[in-house]
């Protein structure tokens, strides 16, 4: 049967249906006032049509006003755009349902980069044996973090799911019905979650999504590479950073990371109960009958009777499962025993911690906290301590730290900030005894500087009397300079014998993390992601020349700014000079809903990484290198690109702009999440402490987008001008890398849109400043679509345009009323006098209309 190309697929499925629904629900009345539904699209068309005429977001709203309502006070139209904002929050809903239900249909799941696509690919090359050897040693890592990009309450996602379902079989009754609902149900929090909240939020993904998907996987690989056999090596692994991230975020305590460990203990015990129930009703045999009810009471015990106690060991639910197996096998033809493999199988990949709980804390923070213990060190009569230490060589100061030894567990520090450092530790290992070791068994060091923050931290567990702990430390290389000296940093750690002893301890494995986020904001596209390749090829031969196996863990926001975007091409890119021991990456926000959200996205998304991995080192092995002179190129790109974004960051109106035309300073006021928007605490915009986060999404709700695009127009100009433009158009023709470092950037200016900020070119203070951001984007727009060959942005991917496109367009009201509300502000603030009341009820517009914004475009922050 002939299959229809994707785009017509998605036409179909999501945007004819999309327009089905959104006709019945905009007819619904949701307050006293039902003419809301009936006004919007005519406030869309106006604010289409008025863009198209270099109108202003004042000069849109006032004509609106002045042609549907009749002589509206501004507050009877500020009351009217709040309405609207409820509308289209939710109109962004119904798309979302919408597209999720088609996912399956639009997205071939058997197609590239699936498991069946991996094992016919490998056994028509004859490399089944070279797979079987990757993935007994090969793992993918999803790792869910806190980050505070997803506005959707609980009860929203729970709409959403149910929404989704009722949509994949066309039930108009249940979908009148949730919209309906969806209209009364708010869509904002009023107060900031704490950790924990947003921990059993995100376990939700683990226990209805990841489990189920997880297990699914392994039972394949099982049956169809392993031969039915249980797979040792967990290839998926999760992780998971809510309640263990303390980056910045004063509110994560020892008692939240402790309770959020049993709740993840909890949640995979009853995970397990569940499916121990169903095997219950199918195992009526003799023998077997009384050892599943066994297992089913322990388990429910410990589940929901218990205060964090455990009435069955990970050693003896696998024991008597696979007891029940043999008998299964021995005497009763083996019935069933596909359902008690997937049940063992997720058992080994899962067991009692779920998700590896990673805990992470600042260099900076850690700096306060050792000089603390040093000082009470050096008090101490009986360990001998050089007085000269601050004025020590770094490699002196690390053989000195490293051989450190003296048990501070009975000592109480007055500093709350060193307690509760050490206390962490402490708790690690407490969480490793319950949950087993890889239940918390990853210490993160962000802002990691030099090979003595990581020397401080690993000593930190020797003085607790820890000898040799069970974690892996993992410094965290974020800005253009430490990535670019990471590699000597590894080199000083691989030298220090103390640390060199734990490493073998660890397998000869030692996890680096690269933090894309920070890199874009610090020195651009080009450079951030140059430098983070670079130093990946850095630090694989120097640990190879030191015998290690390194892994690296990528840092990625949603966005392309942030590293994301066609996140497994980047993978599949990537050549033998850079190790593929795993891929680990985090994820965050809307990228969880949207890439995991569902069991189909999920197992789509998880199995491509997947693909990319075996592509990477089976398939392209050494393809996929690039030459020097191809890399030189590169260079050349990223130190143009470099230069122009750095004179543009230190552009006297950069931080004004940022605070003054941006939504920056709103996302403080947000209750989004528990985390603050700036590591300091200060009034005063201090761009270094200033969160990637923030940093991106307030380009983003603008939609200038300049992170994700910024000098690289300049840098590709450059070999224009030069005559040399036939080496750019060679390697995007020929390195998967670079086309996929473009063809990201495309996708971050096809979610731009300058005539929503066209009026600000006007403004005596900022036109400049906007029209070099506009230059910028005009010159990148048309050197990309002349290197692609394209007349269109995302040409290539015309359903991922179809998609960015309706959405765009169901969220141009929320953006223009903000972009209304914000220039009114600035108005009133410059007069002498202005009213609080009216610019705080602007405030609230922006801010409502920012959660709208972000929903919408699902990887802008």
């Amino acid at each position: 049967m002939y299959t229809l190309p994707k785009i017509e697929r998605f036409n179909q499925n999501v945007l004819s249906k999309y327009h089905i629904y959104n006709s019945v629900f905009i007819t619904l009345p949701f307050d006293a006032i039902d003419n809301t539904g009936v006004l919007l699209p005519l406030f869309s068309e106006v604010c289409d049509n008025g863009f198209k005429n270099n109108w202003s977001p004042k000069q849109i709203v006032d004509f609106f006003a002045d042609k549907y309502l009749d002589k509206a006070t501004e507050e009877q139209k500020i009351e009217l755009m709040f309405r609207f904002i409820q509308y289209v929050e939710r109109q962004i809903v119904l798309f979302d349902a919408i597209e999720d239900a088609a996912f399956p249909i639009v997205n071939n799941l058997e197609g590239r980069g699936s498991l069946r696509d991996i094992k016919e690919k490998t056994e028509a090359k004859d490399k089944r044996k070279e797979l079987i050897d990757f993935l007994e040693t090969f793992n993918v890592r999803t790792v869910l973090t806190a980050h505070p990009t997803q506005f959707y309450p609980g009860s929203v996602l729970g709409i959403i799911t149910d929404l989704t379902e009722a949509v994949r079989v066309n039930d108009l009754i249940k979908i009148k019905q949730l919209l309906a609902q969806l209209g009364k149900t708010p869509f904002f929090k009023k107060e900031k979650p704490t950790p924990f909240d947003e921990a059993v939020s995100l376990i939700w993904y683990l226990e209805n999504v990841f489990y189920q998907t997880i297990g699914e996987m392994m039972q394949y690989l099982q049956k169809n590479i392993f031969e039915g056999n249980i797979i040792e090596n967990p290839i998926i692994n999760l992780g998971f950073w809510p309640g263990g991230d303390r980056d910045g975020n004063p509110f994560v305590t020892p008692e939240i990371t402790e309770n959020v460990a049993k709740r993840l203990r909890i949640s995979i015990l009853k995970c397990y109960y569940f499916d121990i129930r169903i095997l219950r009703r199918k195992l009526t045999f003799n023998e077997v009958d009384k050892i599943i009810t066994s297992l089913e009471f322990k388990l429910y015990r410990s589940v929901f009777y218990s205060q964090g106690e455990i009435f069955i060991t990970l050693e003896e639910l696998k024991n008597e499962l696979n007891i029940v197996k043999q008998i299964i096998i021995e005497k009763h033809q083996s019935l069933y025993l596909d359902e008690i493999n997937l049940l063992l199988q997720k058992i080994t990949q899962f067991g009692f911690h779920f998700a590896s709980l990673d805990i992470r804390q600042n260099s900076k923070i850690h700096n306060q906290v050792f000089d603390d213990i040093v000082g009470f060190l050096k008090r101490e009569k009986e360990l001998y301590f050089p007085e000269n230490f601050d004025s020590m060589s770094e490699n002196d100061k690390m053989e000195v730290v490293s051989k450190l030894k003296f048990d501070l567990n009975h000592h109480f520090f007055e500093n709350e900030l060193t307690r509760s450092t050490l206390d962490t530790i402490k708790l690690m290992r407490e969480i490793q005894n319950d949950n087993g070791e890889k239940g918390c068994n990853r210490y993160i060091i962000s802002n990691n500087e030099s090979a003595l923050n990581v020397i401080e931290t690993f000593a930190m567990f020797r003085l607790l009397a820890w000898e040799n702990p069970t974690v892996d430390i993992i410094p965290l290389f974020e800005s253009v300079d430490d990535l670019q000296k990471a590699h000597e940093i590894m080199a000083q750690l691989y030298q220090n014998a103390a640390y060199r002893n734990h490493l073998k301890e660890r397998k000869d494995k030692q996890t680096v993390m690269l933090g894309f986020s920070d890199g874009t904001k610090d020195g651009g596209y080009l450079m951030a992601n140059w430098s983070i390749f670079k130093a990946k090829e850095m630090i694989t031969k120097i640990s190879r020349e030191y015998g290690i196996k390194v892994i690296f863990f990528d840092g990625r926001g949603g966005p392309p700014a942030r590293g994301g975007g066609k996140t497994h091409k980047f993978y599949a890119s990537l050549g033998s000079t850079i190790e593929n021991q795993a891929i680990q990456v985090t994820v965050q926000g809307q990228t969880i809903s949207s890439n995991f959200g569902t069991l189909d996205s999920c197992r789509y998304n998880l199995e491509n990484l997947l693909s990319a991995g075996v592509a990477n080192q089976i398939f392209n092995k050494d393809e996929n290198n690039l030459t020097e002179p191809e890399k030189a190129i590169i260079d050349t790109l990223a130190n143009l690109g470099y230069e122009k974004y750095i004179d543009f960051k230190n552009h006297p109106k950069f931080i004004p702009y940022l605070e003054q035309m941006s939504t920056l300073k709103y996302y403080s006021k947000a209750n989004i999440g528990s985390r603050p928007s700036k590591r300091n605490t200060d009034d005063k915009l201090n761009f270094a402490d200033l969160r990637a986060i923030p940093f991106v999404s307030s380009w983003s709700q603008m939609k200038q987008n300049v992170p994700g695009f910024f000098g690289v127009g300049t840098a590709l100009k450059h070999f224009e001008d030069a005559d040399r433009w036939q080496e750019v158009q060679h390697l995007y023709n020929n390195s998967l890398f670079f086309r996929t470092l473009l063809e990201n950037t495309m996708m971050s200016l096809a979610k731009s849109n300058f005539a929503l900020t066209a009026y600000m070119k006007n403004d005596p203070e900022f036109g400049a400043f906007w029209q070099i951001i506009f230059d910028e984007f005009l010159e990148t727009k048309r050197l990309l679509l002349k290197i692609a060959g394209h007349t269109e942005l995302m040409q290539n991917y015309p359903d991922g345009k179809a998609s960015i496109a309706m959405r765009e367009q169901i969220v141009l009201p929320l953006l223009t009323i903000q972009q209304y509300a914000s220039s009114q502000i600035n108005e009133l603030k410059k007069q002498p006098t202005f009213s609080e009341k009216l610019v705080n009820t602007y405030e609230k517009l922006v801010t409502r209309s920012l959660f709208g914004n972000t929903n919408a475009s699902r990887n802008s922050a």
